[in-house]
Parts: structure tokens; sequence; C-alpha cells
């Protein structure tokens, strides 16, 4: 089998992230967190709609109404109503550190939503003192739970096949880490590390389950996408057509297209790529593998 790369024609993201695909309307959604959008591809049609966020989004989980969507902006959960486009206030923690936002996260296995920090400045640590950052979990009753701390730029978020692992990765410290996780108490153990990344030449940034069990992993400073098995050993990198690919989901009716989206400019200064193809959604195919359906937030 052929492995395939088709861009996909929207305007050109500056900083794509978040890639979710709905496997009840066979849609993907993903974000620009710079341009404030919350976007959908409907891959039948070709048509993308976009949405105007009233902040930075961090990520986005769906919602057991087809017609809404749950978006982590800068300071909470913020509700989206897809037919009238109207953003109502859904969850906030009172403990955001007010040099942080949201951003990466996904739900797991039973429901709930998961969602790091990332800071003003990430790449700055002092030794010896704690970051303010934070894993929160928004539950179903819309209580707010900290599920681990000292995050400078969360990533990787998502789930085993059984649930029963949660992977997680702060992107600076260049490794993926591993908590063992029971769905049905909620109870998270404390976190090992699963992959270091370094020497695979870049660090972690979105990660995504396959039906296997293993991790694909987006490689943004080798242009690539990492397959490691469920130990956490290397299987395959798929290389992308542009530099910096950001974050991976699988879609497509068989779940066996692998959606990614990339970077073209972080907003920021720190990151600009004058690739033509930067800050596009490539869909890959042929890749042999086959993911799992999004489980909708259960609130």
């Amino acid at each position: 089998m052929q492995v395939q790369m088709n861009r996909i024609e929207a305007s050109r993201d500056k900083l794509g992230e978040g890639a979710l695909w709905d496997s009840r309307t066979q849609c993907l959604y993903w974000v620009d967190s710079v341009r404030r959008l919350v976007r959908r591809l409907d891959p039948g049609s070709g048509h993308v709609t976009d949405w105007v966020m009233p902040g930075l989004v961090g990520s986005v989980a769906l919602m057991r109404s087809q017609t809404q969507l749950l978006a982590a902006l800068n300071d909470g959960w913020y509700l989206l109503d897809l037919d009238t486009g109207a953003v109502t206030p859904f969850a906030r923690p009172s403990d955001m550190p007010h040099d942080a936002r949201l951003n990466d996260g996904k739900t797991d296995r039973q429901g709930r939503f998961l969602v790091g920090t990332i800071l003003e400045d990430p790449w700055s640590r002092t030794a010896g003192v704690k970051c303010a950052g934070t894993l929160y979990r928004l539950n179903a009753d819309r209580s707010l739970e900290q599920i681990d701390d000292d995050i400078r730029l969360s990533n990787a978020t998502c789930f085993s096949p059984a649930g029963d692992k949660m992977y997680f990765a702060d992107s600076p410290d260049c490794e993926i880490r591993v908590y063992d996780y029971d769905g049905a108490s909620g109870r998270v153990a404390a976190p090992r590390t699963f992959i270091d990344t370094r020497p695979h030449g870049s660090l972690p940034d979105g990660a995504t389950v396959d039906s296997d069990g293993c991790l694909w992993v987006a490689l943004p400073q080798i242009a690539a996408v990492g397959q490691f098995d469920p130990q956490g050993a290397l299987m395959r990198t798929v290389k992308t057509p542009c530099p910096l690919p950001t974050c991976p989901s699988f879609g497509g009716a068989d779940l066996d297209e692998l959606y990614v989206t990339s970077l073209h400019d972080s907003g920021n200064g720190r990151l600009l790529s004058p690739h033509p193809d930067s800050g596009f959604v490539f869909r890959i195919t042929g890749l042999g593998v086959r993911g799992l359906p999004e489980v909708p937030y259960a609130g």
C-alpha cells in the first residue's frame, strides 16, 4: 500500500492545531489558534466553514449534540453553537495563572475533557522554581480538577484504546509522559517517561492513538509524524510535505486516513515558515492502520 498525501484546499492557517474527527458527521474540525478560528472541513464537498472565537483557541471537543462544540479558549471553556455562531461561557478555572492560557486537550474514554495550559513564555525556566502551568480535567458536571502541574507547554494529550493510559507532553521537556488512568473512578497515577523524543530530533507536539494502541506524534523539528508502539519504540516516521506539522487525527469513513495540521506563523515572532505548504492541513492515506472514534464531552 502506497502512502499518499493531499493538501486540503482551505485558507492558510497561521497556527493550525487541535485536529478532531467527528465520525457521526464525517467532518474534520481543527483550530487556527492565532486567527482565533474554529474550522470544519466536509471532505465530501470540500467545503470549509469557519467560526470566529472571542479569544485564542487551544483545542475543541465534540458535544453529544451535533450542533455544538466545546472550545478551550484563553481563560476557560466555551460552548459554540454551530448553527448560529453564538459563543457561551461554559466553565472557567478559578486558579488560572495570569501568564497562561488553555491549549491542547482531548476527551477521555468516558467523555471528560482534559486540557493543559501554555505559558506566555514556555521556553524559559528558572532552576528549582515550579512553573505555573496546569493540566485540568473538566468533568461531566462541569467541575474542574487539577491533574498535574509545573507545565510550560501542554501537548499530545490522548488515551489508549482501553482508556487505562493517558499520554501527555510538556513539549519543552522533549518527552511524552504516560499516566495509569482509571476511567471509572477518574483516579490518575503519577506520570513516568514513556518516550524521550530527543534521539528522534524533535520535541513532541500533538498526538493521537490508533486501534492497535500505537501513538502517532507530530515531530515538528524533523517535519514528520512518528508512529510509536505501545512500549514507546519508534516504528516509523512519515515525512510531511511541509515543515512544522502540529497535530494528527485519524479520520475518514474507516478512520484510516490521517489528517495533520501545520504551522505557518506562531504569531509571536518565534516561528515562521516560508514554505508554500506551511499552514495547511494534509490528508495522508495508505498507512495501513485505523484510528478510534473521538468521544463527545459527557456533560
